[in-house]
């Protein structure tokens, strides 16, 4: 590869590719696929119109790929696209997935396989669950602002949540070294924690109480279906909660470390880092416990799906968006 390559980054203005776009500037000649482009780094893109794929890659080597947001079945709409960027000459992608989902599984797992075998330079990131899940826009956060409590499926259950920051770095060192990864990577924060856990922290640092309240996955699914997502990806998300409570999350990698070097953020340095004055839905601040907060008219989940986060890029939007929100 080149000393700078040109990298095309889907879903540049979300989670992980906008930290992604930041921490490549000045490393590589960076485009930023969007729907809307607003300034010299944009790029037109959308899933939805085909029409935009070829002029995207032109003159690209490398690929962020973020799948499309909130499609059960995204391999139609992502293999012609990936054929079209190798055929311009693209030798590496870089694929966000999800922790929660193995090569070869409906969804994410089969972009997962078809990234493998099709693209020269590969590297696919399966993160865990996204800190930032517990601001903004999505639904655990909306509980949290809303009434003190952060309401999953999840029992005990143990995840080892990830900064996007950190899974940004990640993706840098997968796109830029010299050496291909080729290989699957297993992104997770330092340690493994129950929502119980996470809520604790939460309660410390920012003075004000917060609880885990444990529902069944029935429960979930309706709330989800509620706060505007849809329900076939909300039963999804209830089923990930599910399979947290049985311990499939319970785990903790060295990733983080080994590809960048330094040691991946804790969630006690991630929530204190999030202590401003401002109180916003970015910030743990000014937390009301029993004050009225709408739920968002369009959440998103990161999950490592995040995430993920987690399923792919779950979110309520079809079709054409690629910000990157996970469980």
């Amino acid at each position: 590869m080149s000393n700078a390559p040109a990298v095309l980054i889907t879903g540049g203005t979300g989670t992980t590719g906008s930290r992604l776009a930041t921490l490549l500037r000045g490393q590589a000649a960076v485009r930023v696929a969007t729907r809307k482009p607003s300034d010299g780094a944009h790029v037109r893109f959308d899933w939805a119109d085909p029409a935009s794929h070829r002029p995207s890659v032109a003159g690209v080597d490398c690929i962020y790929l973020v799948a499309p947001v909130g499609v059960a079945d995204p391999a139609p709409l992502v293999e012609p696209f990936l054929a079209a960027a190798l055929r311009a000459g693209v030798r590496r992608v870089v694929l966000l997935s999800s922790s929660a989902i193995a090569e070869g599984a409906p969804s994410l797992g089969v972009l997962h396989r078809m990234v493998r075998t099709s693209v020269p330079e590969w590297a696919v990131l399966r993160p865990s669950w996204f800190m930032q899940n517990f601001l903004g826009e999505h639904p655990l956060a909306a509980g949290i602002r809303a009434s003190g409590e952060i309401v999953t499926a999840t029992g005990a259950g143990r995840v080892a949540f990830v900064d996007a920051a950190d899974i940004a770095a990640v993706a840098a060192r997968a796109l830029l070294d010299r050496v291909p990864h080729n290989t699957a990577h297993v992104i997770t924060g330092p340690e493994a924690l129950s929502y119980a856990d996470a809520a604790a922290i939460i309660t410390e640092s920012s003075g004000r109480t917060v609880r885990h309240r444990p529902v069944s996955t029935a429960e979930l699914t309706a709330r989800l279906i509620a706060a505007g997502i849809p329900a076939e990806f909300a039963e999804i998300l209830a089923g990930l909660d599910a399979d947290i409570r049985r311990g499939a999350e319970d785990r903790v990698t060295s990733t983080v470390r080994s590809v960048t070097g330094r040691p991946p953020r804790s969630f006690a340095e991630f929530v204190t880092a999030h202590q401003d004055a401002g109180g916003h839905a970015g910030s743990f601040a000014g937390l009301s416990c029993g004050s009225s907060s709408r739920s968002p008219k369009h959440p998103r989940t990161h999950t490592a799906c995040s995430s993920g986060g987690r399923v792919g890029h779950i979110g309520p939007r079809r079709g054409g968006a690629t910000r990157d929100r996970r469980p």
